[in-house]
């Protein structure tokens, strides 16, 4: 949901933010706070040791309805959906007739003519322009991100946060990736589903707008016993570079391929066709790829540092930052592939100063099951 607010969009929550001492910013057109007054680290790592809450209304949905939303689904995403149930949710690139990336998105399937696309909000306009170009007959799309509004509950204590706030016996979805619709919090209906973008498990929570400020209260109120403390861009920024989670953007551009973004695993090749599957052919394994790298010199390396091996540029650095909870500076960056294997000794230029580095196996985090 977006209320208009000058050049940028407010959340319907923005007032609570600012009454709850958020630090707010413009990012991907919307203000959103970036911290609260407890700061970064400590957002970070209540969600790693107990839970945090994220306004995430900015985030863009699309609804396919008809009897052609799967072969349209099928046709514009680069993974497969046969076989994903009612219920049930699947990760996957949407790539552009070159192969490039034009958006990572989530698909929630209701039925067999009805999906939900999760899409990002700096490229909501963009992917609902390109979907709905490509649009297999008999099929309807709709942009319902004005009608809906989402708050993305994470961390260990989720759970018992959500039911305290929804009721025990409330149909909680509880294998990752489904969803279950019609969850009633605080007295307002929702869609709940079991994912999150932290590396810790956790539920994003979809309702009208109109509702948001009841259901977010609600789980403040709810978690305050269980250390959930409202949750900033910052610290969502620290976890997922934490866990190891691609930022469109940063790591995924329409000139990066999913396979030099090492998302392979969410490409399937086998497909009879999908938009950028002929770009892709004798792609699989680029010359370049994504790596995770280990700052082992004292310095943090950020985004679009050059990565050496030795006096030789090989790549260069796409996030960066001092992760909160592993104690480490990690950074993400695209290089040359024969450099790509764990224990790779490198360096980085920060500001003129090469740092030594190593390369790691990722993710940098992984939460204990």
């Amino acid at each position: 949901m977006e209320i208009n607010s000058g050049n940028e969009l407010k959340t319907p929550l923005y007032d609570i933010h600012i009454a709850s001492g958020g630090k707010m910013v413009p990012f991907a057109g919307h203000l959103l706070p970036v911290r609260y007054e407890s700061g970064i680290i400590a957002e970070h790592n209540a969600v790693r040791t107990a839970a945090g809450s994220f306004d995430v209304s900015h985030m863009g949905e699309i609804i396919l309805d008809g009897t052609g939303a799967f072969d349209t689904i099928q046709n514009v995403l680069t993974n497969d959906f046969t076989g994903l149930a009612d219920g049930g949710m699947r990760y996957s690139p949407m790539c552009n007739n070159e192969g490039g990336v034009i958006d990572d998105v989530i698909v929630y399937r209701f039925s067999a003519d009805k999906y939900m696309i999760v899409v990002n909000a700096s490229n909501k306009d963009k992917d609902y322009a390109w979907i709905s170009s490509h649009l297999s007959d008999g099929t309807e799309c709709r942009d319902l991100s004005p009608l809906t509004a989402q708050i993305a509950l994470q961390g260990p204590e989720s759970e018992v946060i959500l039911r305290a706030a929804a009721g025990s016996e409330a149909d909680l979805p509880v294998k990752a990736y489904t969803f279950t619709d019609g969850v009633v919090v605080a007295g307002i209906e929702c869609l709940v589903s079991a994912s999150g973008y932290t590396g810790e498990a956790g539920y994003e929570i979809y309702m009208p707008p109109e509702g948001v400020a009841v259901v977010w209260n609600a789980l403040i109120d709810s978690g305050r016993d269980f250390g959930l403390i409202p949750c900033g861009l910052g610290a969502r920024d620290t976890l997922r570079l934490e866990a190891s989670m691609p930022l469109y953007g940063h790591e995924l551009n329409e000139d990066i391929t999913p396979f030099e973004a090492s998302l392979g695993r969410y490409v399937k090749m086998d497909k009879p066709d999908f938009i950028g599957k002929g770009a892709l052919e004798g792609k699989t394994e680029p010359e370049r790829i994504r790596v995770g790298i280990e700052v082992t010199d004292k310095g943090i390396a950020r985004e679009d540092c050059q990565v050496f091996s030795g006096d030789v540029v090989i790549g260069k650095t796409t996030s960066g930052t001092m992760c909160p909870y592993i104690g480490k500076a990690v950074a993400m960056a695209i290089i040359d592939r024969e450099f790509a294997d764990p224990g790779t000794q490198l360096e980085i230029d920060v500001r003129g100063r090469k740092l030594k580095a190593v390369t790691v196996k990722m993710p940098f985090y992984k939460k204990e099951k």
